[in-house]
């Protein structure tokens, strides 16, 4: 099986013994405690859940500085977007050599790991705004991911973490929800050797699903793994309940059986574009998947990335030399009118755009909420079914 990214063995941080657990859960109460911002807790979540493998905690200024400039932390270990833990009130933490963090996304803010501090280093605005531009490539505060980077802290607080439970990922989306460790298990048991990921924020429509099926068979891989982002995403964005009822759905009624898992992870969205699609390729090697698809605009927003920069920022040496993941680089999908089916714009010399079935994200919305069917090539019925529920529910709110 392929191995983690950065060793031979997965290093989930999550504490796994339940008395030692308890112990720590027991103690938590009597430290001083920090409420975490939803990034910080996020990426609480992913170190417990093995993604974030091999960290071992929230890094220090340097190695900040150091993988925002270079892709590497100070020992040389690729990654490509800081893992933090920012906030701009010390005042109940300073002097204290641990501290148990709150998680702010469930009622009660109960504790959500906890942490040896090595240092508390301060932030100024010259150093964000480089770190931010580094990471997205402008700091242009309209950018979703820039305004949450900028608005984060300006106090970073470095150190390793033992992570006590799965904030609401696992309460509430209990049958998709799945740690790194657990996607692993089950290719194993699947008997699984080679792994299509494909990455999503967004419901599924037809030319999504015909793009797993195309990387499937182009790669000859024994299975698909569809993993959904289950964080915050921006205003506007189909929230991860929906996204998984509809996901489900299209899997049940136009997959072959036992060819794909739905699966989602415990991650805010950043819309890092490039950076973003080399985290991504990290979170799928360390959950054992051979492959990634990486398509047009890949973890992209609005016109700040090139259509392609996702896939190009592969190209380099340092990150192929970095990562034994493949990336199954796609192109645009759309129903072709001329073919009768799903294809891959490049595939596709001699259409014009008249010959594609083409729909807008704001047409999508639009016509949805009016309660207007989209046509089958685009979407399948069953999901559209689903999604224009939302959309109603959601006018009439």
């Amino acid at each position: 099986m392929i191995k983690p990214h950065g060793g031979d063995i997965l290093k989930p941080l999550f504490v796994e013994d339940s008395e030692e657990r308890n112990r720590l859960i027991e103690e938590s109460a009597s430290l001083p405690d920090l409420l975490l911002n939803s990034a910080a807790a996020a990426n609480a979540v992913m170190l417990g859940a093995g993604y974030f493998s091999p960290l071992d905690g929230y890094m220090n200024l340097a190695d900040t500085l150091s993988v925002a400039e270079n892709m590497k932390t100070n020992n040389g270990l690729f990654w490509p977007v800081p893992c933090v833990n920012r906030t701009d009130d010390i005042s109940r933490i300073e002097g204290s050599s641990v501290i148990a963090l709150r998680d702010p996304n469930v009622t009660g803010n109960p504790v959500l790991a906890i942490q040896n501090i090595e240092a508390i280093e301060t932030l100024d605005v010259e150093k964000i705004n480089h770190i931010t531009k580094q990471i997205f490539g402008t700091l242009d505060i309209d950018h979703p991911g820039v305004k949450t980077f900028k608005n984060s802290g300006k106090y970073l607080i470095s150190g390793p973490i033992r992570v006590l439970n799965y904030s609401y990922f696992k309460s509430e989306f209990s049958d998709t929800f799945r740690t790194a460790m657990e996607i692993r298990n089950q290719i194993q048991k699947n008997n699984w050797k080679t792994v299509v990921a494909f990455q999503t924020r967004n419901p599924m429509h037809r030319a999504h699903e015909e793009l797993c099926k195309i990387a499937k068979d182009a790669v000859n891989a024994d299975g698909i793994l569809i993993h959904m982002l289950l964080g915050k995403l921006k205003p506007g964005d189909i929230p991860a309940d929906i996204r998984n009822a509809a996901i489900r759905k299209m899997v049940e009624l136009y997959f072959p059986k036992n060819t794909v898992m739905v699966t989602g992870y415990g991650f805010d969205m950043l819309y890092a574009g490039p950076r973003e699609a080399l985290l991504h390729a990290i979170f799928r090697q360390n959950a054992g998947c051979t492959h990634l698809i990486v398509g047009r605009d890949h973890a992209g927003v609005g016109d700040y990335y090139g259509p392609f920069e996702a896939q190009t920022i592969f190209d380099n040496e340092m990150i192929e030399s970095a990562l034994e993941i493949d990336i199954f680089k796609a192109d645009h999908t759309a129903y072709s009118k001329k073919l009768n089916k799903v294809v891959m714009l490049r595939d596709a010399s001699d259409h014009t755009k008249d010959d594609f079935v083409m729909l807008s994200g704001t047409k999508v919305r639009e016509m949805l909420a009016a309660g207007k069917d989209l046509p089958v090539e685009f979407a399948r019925p069953e999901v559209a079914k689903i999604l224009m529920s939302y959309y109603q529910q959601n006018k009439n709110s």
